[in-house]
């Protein structure tokens, strides 16, 4: 089934302790789509500016990625993000941030974009994220992503966004803050309290827990010794996880639990490159190998 995500393109500068890396491809969309292309076609939405590369928009075209979505703002300057790494690579520094086009982003969306199924609304303004589900009435499973600052800035349009999403995906500090709760699993079902019929919380080298009405269960991580970039790796859990629903065409409580793994081993191989390199390395095939590892690693 034909799945959306809107949300951000960007050119970062990547500092880890042993390399930096300038005017790398990245942004939460396109993390995503890159994900989501092993296992489905992708739609992608997001703004950038005149200085955007065409060679990135013909890399995203090479994974089948339909990119009628990105517009580009005649004189406008591309989304950028500075950021260093601490020596454990859990931590990190925003040196820098220029939100440029990022300020005029509200898009209208392709028509055929607005017939999908499956909708993905990657971190971004709160009042945006409301204005992509009215323009895709018709679909059957919607995923949010947000942050400490729209939770902090936007409280009212994030309550009103949760009473309207299917599932909300964040990180542990960010449930705790949503919630008011500092015990991550109460933090859980709290937010689920809020509105979605699911929420998964990030807890990066720690794996995911999931929030359901009937059920709560936690994945550990991929181990991962090859850590180079974790950049994305939260935009790219994402993308395989939906990738593979929008592929399955159903989200029933099995479905979600495998393709949380598949979340999970995606995001494993962006974390072994500077932004996509770890990705565009791997295919299909090597995902199902390492999914394979990753299942008999957690059954006893």
């Amino acid at each position: 089934m034909s799945l959306v995500v809107v949300g951000s393109a960007a050119l970062d500068t990547v500092e880890t302790p042993c390399e930096k890396r300038e005017n790398l491809l990245g942004g939460s969309a396109v993390y995503f789509s890159v994900a989501a292309s092993f296992f489905t076609s992708v739609h992608l939405a997001a703004v950038v500016g005149e200085d955007w590369p065409e060679e990135h928009t013909r890399l995203l075209k090479t994974r089948g990625i339909d990119t009628a979505g990105l517009q580009v703002v005649p004189g406008g300057k591309t989304f950028r993000w500075h950021g260093r790494y601490e020596p454990n690579l859990n931590d990190r520094e925003t040196i820098d941030v220029h939100l440029n086009v990022l300020t005029q982003h509200d898009p209208v969306l392709p028509e055929h974009y607005r017939r999908c199924q499956f909708l993905f609304l990657a971190n971004g303004a709160t009042g945006l994220q409301l204005r992509m589900l009215e323009q895709c009435p018709g679909t059957v499973l919607t995923v949010a992503d947000t942050m400490d600052l729209w939770i902090r800035t936007e409280p009212d349009q994030l309550a009103e966004l949760l009473r309207r999403v299917d599932g909300l995906v964040l990180n542990d500090s960010e449930a705790k803050l949503l919630s008011g709760e500092q015990n991550v699993v109460r933090a859980g079902r709290r937010v689920r309290q809020m509105g979605p019929r699911f929420v998964i919380i990030k807890k990066g080298e720690h794996g995911a827990m999931f929030f359901g009405q009937h059920e709560t269960y936690v994945l550990p991580a991929y181990p991962t010794a090859d850590v180079v970039d974790p950049t994305g790796a939260g935009d790219a859990f994402a993308g395989g996880m939906m990738g593979y629903l929008a592929e399955q065409g159903q989200f029933d409580p099995l479905s979600l639990k495998q393709a949380i793994a598949y979340g999970t081993i995606t995001a494993s191989f962006t974390v072994e490159g500077f932004s996509l390199e770890g990705l565009l390395r791997a295919t299909r095939d090597d995902l199902d190998a390492r999914l394979e590892q990753y299942k008999r690693m957690v059954s006893f």
